[in-house]
């Protein structure tokens, strides 16, 4: 999703603008965007515009057309308008312009966002409204590993789209509907002496979902005649018989009570539109594919077949039923029609990516989607696989998947007598309440920040011992650093926020340069994890704004200096873009361990 055309938040983005300025008066015909890039050796400057090389070989053999790539640079150096931001400029190589920013412009920028808030450095985008699809487990099964990644990358898509005031609607698609529950339903039935009954069972029969889901699915794969009982129950259901309803509905509320508690846990929310929802639109949606000549009848099933895929999207099956793919069909026309949604991004596994390829081809011939500018955007965030030491998916040793709740507890667990042995070690009274508290921000910020600091894409390797660690990029080392940082500004006894009102920050040290530099790059590491749709960017910025500000508290006394007041308010600015890239990351910060 791109940017807005109003005003900037980002420095590149400001440059962007001044040297679209620039571009347009020195070649006024050449409808020259701009290239702004950081600066490949921070000796020569902060950022490069690149615009140069690639011009001269477009206005090569035009009339008056410039004889170098260097004088293009320096014809659009000579045009850049009188601005605040650059302290220099210098040319290198072919006509790579250097740009070195002016230190008064920044520390002023800095001084701004602590007087306005971190909410006024929000990227603005072309979108006002967009849905999330994540988490989406299956109703009657426990949330496993697998799903960690889909829930804490989807929640920090939705945290970044709402920082940039972004009306998101963060839907779970849950697995609600299906031939499972005949399985499920007929084998309460069978368990109750009177059968389901009226009331379609009791809570009883349903409070234990993972011993029901695991005693029903082995009589259905042994015992023939179960199967064809439990798939005639698929058919009960079907017709909307009100005992199997009533179960269906004791199920799924089962089910939701537990979801509830891990979201809950993680921080996250989500508004629940399973797959059900979809069943009354899926008819009308294959009659639409139909009349428009999109779907076609193939060994009895209607699909659409979508050009560089061997295989068709069966949008409705040869006995008559539907399937995931007539949900994922009517989903995307009512994301898009009825909801308004100007993006749609759905957070699934990689091995996925070939089926909302397929889904979004066949919306785009259907019309719900088209190539224009106002089309709305559809996206497919793929992530990889959580792996265990062996480099195999993670599992315990019976060879099930990890239960999510045990990965929580276990983290929190390790927190919790780490942060209580550190308080005995240094003879400080303990607090149980802090503790735990402390714990469950430490324990569940290690397990998201050590998913989210991998490329999405990319397989990793679940450690505890590695996302527990106290050195190196972990949560459990930021949120140290982040209390570190907090310690600092109460030590000085000062009150901060009187402080950005009334006192200058100057910079004059190397080490000052360095962090302020970084410090006002916050907003681009926003626009580069949405651009990108990769939690990874955030994070990577987050642990280098610790390690500049740990650069900086060495070489620069801050406290008793004749600088107090001007790198307190560094310190409180690092704090503050902390606490703001924690929140995006769904991590509770820490003021004190």
């Amino acid at each position: 999703m791109s940017l807005s055309d109003g005003p900037k938040t980002s420095i590149r983005g400001e440059l962007t603008d001044l040297f679209r300025g620039a571009l347009n008066g020195a070649f006024p015909d050449a409808s020259e965007a701009p290239i702004i890039a950081p600066c490949a050796n921070l000796k020569f400057g902060d950022y490069q515009c690149n615009n140069a090389m690639g011009l001269f070989g477009r206005l090569k053999g035009t009339p008056n057309a410039p004889k170098a790539p260097r004088d293009v640079a320096n014809a659009i150096v000579a045009a850049i308008p009188a601005n605040e931001m650059l302290s220099e400029t210098s040319l290198a190589g072919p006509g790579f312009i250097n740009l070195k920013l002016s230190r008064p412009f920044m520390a002023k920028r800095i001084s701004s966002m602590l007087t306005n808030g971190i909410s006024s450095w929000a990227p603005r985008i072309n979108c006002k409204r967009a849905i999330v699809d994540f988490s989406s487990p299956n109703v009657a099964k426990e949330m496993h590993v697998g799903h960690l990644r889909s829930t804490i990358i989807g929640d920090t898509i939705c945290r970044m789209l709402e920082y940039c005031s972004v009306d998101t609607l963060r839907l779970n698609h849950i697995g609600d509907w299906g031939t499972q529950f005949g399985m499920l339903i007929q084998h309460m039935a069978d368990s109750r002496p009177g059968g389901l009954g009226a009331e379609g069972g009791s809570d009883e029969d349903v409070s234990d979902l993972m011993e029901l889901y695991r005693a029903a699915k082995k009589r259905f794969d042994e015992d023939e005649e179960f199967k064809g009982r439990a798939r005639e129950a698929v058919t009960q259901l079907q017709s909307g018989d009100p005992a199997f309803m009533k179960a269906w509905q004791r199920i799924c509320a089962a089910s939701r009570k537990e979801f509830e508690a891990i979201y809950t846990r993680l921080g996250v929310t989500l508004q629940e539109r399973g797959e059900s929802f979809y069943n009354p639109m899926l008819k009308d949606v294959v009659g639409e594919l139909m009349e428009k000549n999109i779907a076609e009848i193939s060994d009895g099933a209607t699909c659409v077949f979508v050009e560089g895929h061997k295989i068709p999207l069966i949008v409705q099956k040869s006995d008559g039923g539907f399937g995931y793919a007539s949900t994922d069909m009517a989903a995307i026309k009512h994301r898009v029609q009825q909801e308004k949604a100007d993006w749609v991004i759905y957070v699934t596994d990689v091995g996925q990516a070939q089926h909302f390829e397929m889904v979004f081809a066949a919306a785009k011939r259907a019309g719900w989607l088209h190539d224009g500018a106002d089309s709305p955007k559809v996206d497919h965030v793929g992530f990889g696989l959580v792996l265990g030491d062996d480099g195999k998916r993670f599992r315990t040793r019976s060879g099930d998947l990890v239960r999510l709740v045990e990965l929580l507890d276990e983290a929190k667990r390790r927190c919790y007598e780490t942060i209580k042995g550190r308080k005995e070690e240094a003879g400080e009274a303990v607090d149980e309440a802090e503790v735990e508290a402390a714990a469950c921000a430490m324990g569940y910020g290690a397990v998201k920040y050590a998913d989210l600091k991998n490329h999405r894409s990319t397989n990793y390797k679940f450690s505890f011992d590695n996302m527990l660690a106290m050195q190196g990029n972990t949560a459990v080392y930021l949120l140290y650093a982040h209390a570190r940082i907090s310690g600092i500004v109460r030590k000085a006894g000062k009150d901060v926020n009187t402080l950005a009102q009334s006192a200058a920050i100057t910079i004059s040290h190397p080490k000052e340069d360095d962090l302020a530099f970084h410090i006002c790059k916050f907003p681009e590491a926003v626009e580069d994890a949405l651009t990108e749709l990769a939690p990874n960017r955030l994070t990577d910025y987050l642990y280098e704004l610790s390690e500049k500000f740990n650069a900086f508290y060495v070489d620069c006394k801050v406290i008793g200096s004749d600088a107090e007041d001007s790198r307190l308010l560094l310190v409180e600015a690092t704090a503050v873009v902390m606490r703001q890239c924690f929140s995006l990351l769904g991590i509770t910060p820490l003021y004190k361990i």
